[in-house]
């Protein structure tokens, strides 16, 4: 009989495309992995899967399976939620967040929310958004914080607040050049952004589009406090997200410009799957982030902020 293990493995196997790396994932042995997914296969009758020497490839039919196995299991997720739900944020809650949020939000939001709410158990997954929207819609995640829009039909959004970028360059550079600036100053040849799969990249190309004779610097990282430091020595410029410039703008070797309006940003919000019962949770998460960034801006400034503004 076909179970739900079976197809969790079966689209752990799809996303990482590798029986190693999906064994890790679901915690389990490489050969337990295979065996159910062959167990599954007989089941249905049909192959599924592509087998190769260094990675898998799913069949027509495979990949078919694979969506509806997702939402079979989003389904039985949400069932269980609703059966176990006894109150506003108790119990578990999985929370994706991606990279250029976590670092930010979470040490500011975590300590007034187990005080709030001591009952619920918050579990974090920090990873890129399209990574983030697979496990959403597999049932993975409850919900998760990324920068809206998102993309999928099956897939309820919140908005929560508007996160303008600031030009971030060498404090050394231009001791003239005085906010605020217009997106045309930027030497879109200095500028640094993070490695392809990161939605901030997407946002600053978005903002800074440039010729082919006036391409970005080639120079990626994975964070952006790698960025910040390059930054920092002399290496280029970079578009800093203001959520992130109380941490990331320390060094006094690094000044913020502040654009002209209408200023380049991002929107930030919470997404999740419209068929899930937690609806009232999550917009009580919303709530929380909100207020504790709020009072954060109203009681505390970023070191730059007189640069920048």
């Amino acid at each position: 009989m076909l179970t739900l293990r079976q197809l969790r493995y079966l689209v752990a196997l799809a996303r990482h495309r590798h029986f190693g790396r999906a064994a890790a994932d679901c915690a389990v042995t490489q050969p337990a992995l295979s065996v159910q997914i062959r167990e599954l296969e007989k089941e249905i009758g049909i192959e599924l899967v592509e087998r190769r020497p260094n990675e898998i490839v799913l069949t027509e039919i495979g990949a078919e399976v694979v969506q509806r196995a997702e939402r079979i299991l989003a389904a039985t997720h949400d069932l269980v939620d609703f059966a176990r739900h006894r109150g506003p944020l108790t119990g578990q809650l999985k929370l994706g967040i991606i990279p250029t949020l976590a670092p930010y939000v979470l040490p500011r939001l975590l300590p007034g929310l187990q005080t709030k709410y001591p009952h619920l158990r918050l579990d974090v997954r920090e990873t890129q958004t399209r990574m983030l929207l697979d496990e959403l819609a597999g049932g993975e995640l409850d919900c998760a914080m990324l920068a809206l829009p998102v993309e999928g039909p099956d897939l309820e959004t919140l908005r929560l607040f508007d996160d303008p970028f600031l030009l971030a360059l060498p404090a050394v550079e231009e001791p003239g050049l005085k906010a605020p600036i217009a997106l045309d100053d930027v030497d879109r040849r200095r500028l640094i952004l993070l490695e392809e799969g990161h939605c901030l990249r997407d946002q600053a190309l978005a903002f800074c589009a440039t010729s082919r004779r006036d391409q970005p610097a080639r120079l990626g990282a994975t964070s952006l406090a790698t960025v910040m430091q390059m930054v920092a020595n002399g290496y280029g410029v970079t578009l800093l997200p203001q959520v992130a410039a109380e941490v990331e703008a320390r060094d006094r070797r690094v000044k913020l410009l502040r654009f002209k309006e209408p200023q380049p940003g991002r929107t930030v919000g919470l997404a999740w799957r419209r068929t899930s019962p937690r609806r009232k949770d999550f917009e009580a998460l919303g709530k929380m982030i909100v207020e504790t960034l709020s009072a954060r801006r109203s009681n505390a400034r970023a070191p730059a902020a007189q640069t920048a503004e």
